[in-house]
């Protein structure tokens, strides 16, 4: 009887490539069809109401309640016209994905069906609060909980459903989603950094976040995937011994694209234009199997919204195709993870990006201002921005291959680096070296190419790309926004601090561009052991980031102690983003969900080693002692010349079963002890390190019998054959 492994593999070999979403013509011809934009706004209700939603989108003004049945109406109108049924208050609750209750159109009266969709509807929700992850803001018998329509974000149509995008709170208020808490720092960084920039314009009125979300994820066949339980379950191979061949010969990254891969990004990429996702760049990446996509920047709200609507498409198209879209971090063990990289950046209602450096950002005092206050907003709060991208999955990626390592620090590059140091030193600043350089020339036929002001290091959790910052250390399955609002606050707070030192030194008599200088120097120099231009990877900037006071997240629970320092919930509660219960709900949270996803991890490890190794290891082991007595048989008191390797080969079988056995034991009682504690803090930490070490010494035995058992007895598909199509 073939292994379900087999089986697996027999009918992966027969998935076709195909195409299922193909529209004619160019793209421009359908992007955005599927999305009621403000333009097609207006042929949909009166201009009144037009502009209500124009001032909220726009300014950010309070919708009127009064003119919110209009815009239901039309809103449905269109939502009818393109198919739509139904409609749901999309929203982001604390579990990194998005969460959604259907509602048809459909009513009644006399007995007569009508379709329906009233303002009421359109502006709030009630899902049930306490069935989400609120860290003991709502009890079980207290449900009620609203979503409420976002207006920053468009509402399109998918799947026959009329989606609005949403915050999501409690019957009291507090924040359950990660949308509310972001919402609140852009408002509190557009207040604090539109004041700065009137030091140098006094048009500027607001300050807004743009961001530009590059998503890595792995392809892996159907039928492969759903013989893995461990892929199905939690996202990874919890057990699995490194392929012969992976990423070492640096082949697959930028190679050509597999066909069968191929027609599921045009694909997905069909379905993403149609809901206005500006999607402009796909490549293999590193690891085999292992591919990225990314949009055009955006403005952060709609940029993390198209995101996370991005990972649902994916995931549906992928089905199409026979695959299985893998955003885990970590999914292969001895492989790159995958990460979720963000590129963000700040631009002024007058159109100006204030991380532009220029030709000559020496002159250029506005942007030296904004980026020593980004840099010393990073130094300071540091390990809190570390801890922002921490999870489970992300612990398995940080640090290893081309994941930036677990401890922060900013990459400028050689030319901002040079004109900092002359700052700290107070020497006179020489122009940019860009502005000078010349071009690299390499035969008459090929063009001329013009270096960056900076180059790219890839070891950088926070590198500086030319006009905005890389944030390379979030996880590839997280919310962006969770990272996002603490790096918006912040960076808030330091400019409203670079804003009062500048207007005190101007109270007592300094010329402005004489104090803002001073001020940049002062936060420079302040920030100076958080700037780093070497290799993160190397063990020197190991013990050097120690030397420097930069703490590294080594444990991830240990790390979330940080949400309970007074300097990090005074920050938040100050600038309005979260209150100290709302913080205190977070710690809770992610420290339960730290120890849930461990628990199944742990639980699938040891079903699949009792059901699967230890099973298959047994069946092998029966037919070297078969062979051994044949052998014994034939060849009497010698026969050990003949099965020498056979003998040594059961012998390491049968430690590794008994290994296998008695550390799955051990594991489960780790379990039951950690379970024991109440407060889940202590629980997590508990997680962290007995169950986590003892999984870890299982699947050292597991990995070890997968390399001696008989390949066909083996009955989970290896890395060799997930890995490569």
């Amino acid at each position: 009887m073939a292994t379900f492994r087999q089986r697996a593999l027999d009918e992966a070999s027969m998935h076709e490539t195909g195409r299922f979403f193909v529209e004619e013509g160019p793209v421009s011809k359908y992007f955005g069809q599927n999305v009621l934009d403000l333009d097609k706004m207006r042929g949909y209700m009166s201009q009144q109401a037009y502009e209500a939603v124009l001032a909220s989108v726009k300014f950010g003004a309070k919708l009127d309640r009064g003119v919110s049945n209009e815009i239901a109406s039309g809103m449905k109108a269109w939502a009818m016209e393109m198919g739509a049924t139904h409609y749901t208050h999309l929203f982001h609750p604390l579990t990194d994905s998005t969460a959604e209750k259907h509602e048809a159109f459909i009513s009644f009266k006399d007995g007569k069906a009508f379709e329906k969709f009233n303002g009421s509807a359109l502006v709030q929700q009630e899902p049930d609060a306490s069935s989400f992850p609120n860290g003991g803001l709502r009890n079980t018998f207290e449900a009620r909980g609203y979503s409420a329509w976002d207006p920053s974000s468009p509402v399109f149509v998918m799947d026959g459903t009329l989606c609005i995008p949403s915050v999501f709170v409690s019957y009291t208020g507090e924040a359950l989603d990660t949308k509310v808490p972001n919402l609140k720092s852009m408002h509190a960084l557009s207040e604090a950094a539109s004041s700065v920039a009137a030091l140098f314009d006094e048009n500027v009125k607001s300050v807004k976040v743009n961001l530009g979300i590059e998503q890595e994820y792995f392809l892996v066949d159907e039928s492969l995937y759903n013989a893995r339980p461990d892929l199905v379950l939690t996202g990874r191979t919890v057990i699995g011994h490194t392929s012969a061949k992976d990423q070492q010969l640096e082949d697959h990254y930028f190679g050509a694209i597999p066909s069968r891969v191929r027609a599921f990004m045009k694909d997905f990429e069909t379905e993403a234009y149609k809901l206005g996702i500006l999607l402009q760049t796909r490549h293999n990446e590193v690891a085999p199997n292992q591919f990225e996509c990314a949009p055009v920047f955006c403005e952060a709200t709609k940029a993390i919204d198209q995101n996370m609507m991005l990972m649902i498409i994916m995931q549906k198209v992928a089905e199409k195709h026979r695959l299985k879209v893998i955003f885990h971090e970590k999914p292969f063990d001895g492989v790159n993870g995958s990460g979720k990289h963000c590129n963000w950046s700040l631009t002024t209602d007058t159109g100006v990006n204030l991380l532009s450096p220029g030709k000559t950002p020496t002159k250029n005092l506005q942007f030296l201002s904004f980026y020593a206050s980004v840099l010393r907003a990073v130094h300071k709060h540091h390990y809190l921005l570390m801890t922002s991208v921490a999870s489970l999955s992300n612990s398995y990626r940080l640090g290893g291959n081309e994941a930036p390592p677990a401890v922060m620090s900013v990459f400028s590059g050689s030319t901002l680096y040079s004109v900092f140091q002359a700052i700290m030193n107070m020497k006179d600043i020489k122009e940019s070296v860009a502005s000078s350089q010349e071009s690299i020339k390499i035969v008459n036929s090929i063009p001329e190419i013009f270096p960056d002001n900076t180059d790219r290091n890839r070891t950088s959790p926070f590198a500086f790309t030319g006009n905005r910052f890389e944030f390379r250390a979030v996880g590839s399955s997280q919310n962006v926004a969770s990272a996002v609002y603490v790096l918006n606050s912040i960076v808030a707070e330091s400019l409203n601090e670079f804003k009062a030192y500048v207007d005190a030194l101007e109270l007592a008599g300094e010329v402005r561009s004489s104090a803002v200088m001073a001020v940049v120097r002062r936060f420079i120099t302040e920030s100076r052991d958080i700037m780093f231009e070497g290799n993160g990877y190397s063990k020197e900037w190991e013990v050097e980031s120690g030397a420097r006071g930069l703490k590294a997240v080594k444990n991830v629970t240990e790390a979330y102690e940080v949400y309970h320092e007074p300097q990090t919930v005074e920050l938040f509660d100050r600038l309005g983003v979260l209150a100290p219960n709302e913080v205190e709900a977070r710690f809770e949270i992610l420290n339960e969900t730290y120890v849930k996803k461990l628990q199944i991890e742990a639980r699938i490890l040891g079903d699949m080693c009792l059901n699967h190794v230890i099973p298959a290891a047994v069946k092998y082991q029966n037919i070297l002692i078969e062979n051994v007595k044949g052998m014994k048989d034939i060849f009497g008191d010698s026969f050990m010349e003949y099965c020498a390797s056979e003998v040594e080969t059961l012998k390491k079988i049968s430690l590794y079963i008994n290994g296998v056995s008695a550390d799955v034991e051990s594991l489960v009682e780790a379990r039951k002890k950690a379970n024991r504690i109440e407060d889940i803090a202590e629980r997590a930490k508990v997680y962290s390190h007995e169950v986590k070490d003892m999984m870890e010494k299982v699947r050292l035995s597991a990995d070890n019998l997968e390399m001696l058992i008989d390949d066909e007895m083996w009955p989970l598909p290896k890395y060799r054959e997930l890995l490569f199509f």
